[in-house]
């Protein structure tokens, strides 16, 4: 068994944040010792779900709809099932997002390495793909692509 401390040392969570969960039902079966919350290994993986579900931007309405869902038992498995599937889907987008983000700075760290050696910007403008290693090449291809 874990104290509140513990759980909000382990997790890096506020301790007003793990009141907050038990408030709005999340820990359905959280014990307490003279009124004390006891956490329990159970509690420890619901509580890696909670975080997983809210990282992955699920709100907390959400998330206690699945909680709801988790103790109606079986019944309910294609609909947790659907809502991962969903959440799977939004983090794949924002890691592409990411990935796109990364590639303009890992881009402009090349651009500006190149502007300090030749002490100006003339060698780059305009562009000239030709003096690009591959891996910037690649990334400047990806991001001057046509959106259309």
């Amino acid at each position: 068994m874990y104290t509140i401390g513990q759980i909000s040392e382990m997790f890096d969570l506020p301790i007003s944040t793990l009141r907050y969960y038990d408030r709005e039902g999340l820990f359905p079966a959280l014990k307490r010792q003279s009124g004390i919350r006891q956490f329990d290994e159970k509690d420890i993986e619901v509580l890696r779900t909670i975080e997983c579900l809210k990282k992955s931007g699920l709100g907390i309405t959400d998330i206690k709809q699945f909680m709801i869902w988790c103790s109606q038992g079986s019944t309910t498995y294609e609909l947790r099932r659907q809502l991962f599937e969903k959440q799977k889907k939004t983090v794949e987008e924002e890691i592409k997002k990411m990935q796109q983000t990364l590639d303009m700075i890992k881009f402009k760290c090349w651009y500006y390495d190149e502007a300090i050696k030749d002490g100006n910007e003339d060698q780059m403008n305009p562009m000239n793909t030709a003096i690009m290693p591959k891996e910037i090449k690649a990334i400047y291809s990806r991001q001057h692509k046509k959106r259309g």
